[in-house]
């Protein structure tokens, strides 16, 4: 199975970009799927989950209130970015886990997409 994503590119402060995912032979909606990035200098960090456990979407608190992940009907998860910020910037992964996960533990994550750049920048 492989993981697709689209979107990202560059935005000014306060703006928006959108992301996605998609699966060959994979049904996302069965999964749980997360979003990670890792910025220049830091270590990859989980952003957000949707999965099928109680209180899912699960968010990063740096990322609450300006993120947005939801699933299509076309098996597709998407991360809706508003309000952006510098400090977001990174390159961006999605990831297919089980459906019951509620944290970011990378080791629980079976799939990875390609990585998608974000840019940040006035």
């Amino acid at each position: 199975s492989q993981l697709e994503q689209r979107g990202g590119g560059y935005a000014q402060p306060g703006g928006s970009l959108r992301l996605s995912c998609t699966a060959s032979g994979l049904f996302l909606e069965y999964y749980g799927v997360a979003w990670f990035r890792q910025s220049p200098g830091k270590k990859r960090e989980g952003v957000s989950l949707i999965s099928k456990q109680e209180g899912s979407p699960f968010y990063a608190d740096s990322v609450k209130g300006r993120f947005t992940t939801s699933r299509d009907n076309s098996n597709w998860v998407h991360l809706q970015m508003d309000m952006l910020k510098p400090e977001d910037t990174g390159v961006y992964y999605c990831a297919v886990g089980g459906s019951w996960l509620r944290e970011f533990g990378e080791n629980s994550y079976d799939y990875w997409g390609q990585g998608t750049q974000v840019t940040v920048s006035s």
